[in-house]
């Protein structure tokens, strides 16, 4: 059944999200704060794009965001033109963005005041995993919120889970970062000590990935990585983004992060050398003296 959907924020990653949603059928409408950016999805997709976020949600059955951060995230849903204004009762809202829990349930009280659904629905995969429509989900809100929406995420994503209440899709997705931080610096290191060694990592990689050491880092990322190529996927400056925010919540529960935090200012060290947009596997730059 086709069902009228609005989609905020057509970034590298909300914009084929929401072309995603719209071939499967949906009746799309689409809002990005650079009006060129709807309009080259337009060339692309079906649908047609609203100049605020409120104009884009009015009517709407399904509401998605996919922005920057908090601050981004409070503006298109709180502010003068943000989606509230015109969200309509029993309508469901997913924030693709990865944010803070605190947003996450501040949203959802919202939400429940003024009786539409909510659910934080942060995304991993990367670009590659958006372009195929292949993106995890960890989802955190209402059981019923989820099974009313969870066809229309389908539309982009390989694998989805409700995760419990609000604010628990975000916790899961610093999770998924803090696991990846740690994987990326060993996975530089030893290609790195591999290349001293004078060893042939290619060689060296298609033997170690069959066993203990494999991960998705080592399979998708080793080849470019040996090449020194850092244009494929999630940039630096979002990874720092959003480790600041798992820095952040560790505080709050009382969690230690050693290795987060060292990574993190390593990914510093990787902004100082002009690596702001390469992608998170240029933690091997730093190495290379």
């Amino acid at each position: 059944m086709s069902c009228k959907v609005a989609f905020i924020g057509l970034g590298v990653m909300g914009y084929p999200m929401a072309g995603y949603i719209s071939k499967a059928g949906h009746n799309v409408t689409v809002y990005n704060r650079t009006t060129t950016k709807a309009d080259k999805w337009l060339g692309e997709y079906k649908g047609v794009k609203a100049e605020t976020p409120a104009k884009a949600s009015d009517g709407a059955d399904f509401v998605f965001t996919c922005v920057g951060n908090d601050n981004d995230l409070k503006e298109v849903t709180f502010g003068d033109n943000g989606i509230f204004k015109t969200i309509k009762k029993g309508a469901i809202y997913i924030d693709n963005t990865t944010a803070s829990a605190t947003i996450a349930r501040e949203i959802y009280d919202y939400s429940k005041k003024n009786s539409f659904g909510f659910l934080d629905a942060p995304v991993s995969g990367g670009q590659a995993g958006a372009e195929n429509g292949a993106l995890t989900v960890m989802i955190g809100g209402d059981q019923d919120s989820f099974n009313k929406a969870k066809h229309i995420i389908d539309c982009y994503s390989k694998k989805m889970k409700l995760l419990g209440k609000a604010g628990n899709g975000q916790l899961a997705k610093m999770v998924n970062q803090i696991c990846i931080a740690g994987l990326v610096q060993g996975l530089s290191e030893g290609i790195n000590f591999g290349i001293k060694a004078g060893l042939n990592m290619e060689d060296v990689i298609e033997v170690i990935s069959k066993g203990a050491a494999q991960s998705w880092q080592m399979d998708n990322r080793y080849k470019t990585m040996i090449d020194d190529k850092f244009e494929f996927g999630f940039a630096v400056d979002w990874m720092r983004k959003d480790l600041k925010i798992a820095l952040e919540e560790a505080k709050k529960n009382n969690s230690l992060l050693p290795i987060t935090k060292i990574v993190d200012e390593y990914y510093g060290d990787v902004q100082k050398l002009g690596g702001q947009r390469w992608d998170t596997s240029s933690l091997i730059k730093r190495l290379r003296k």
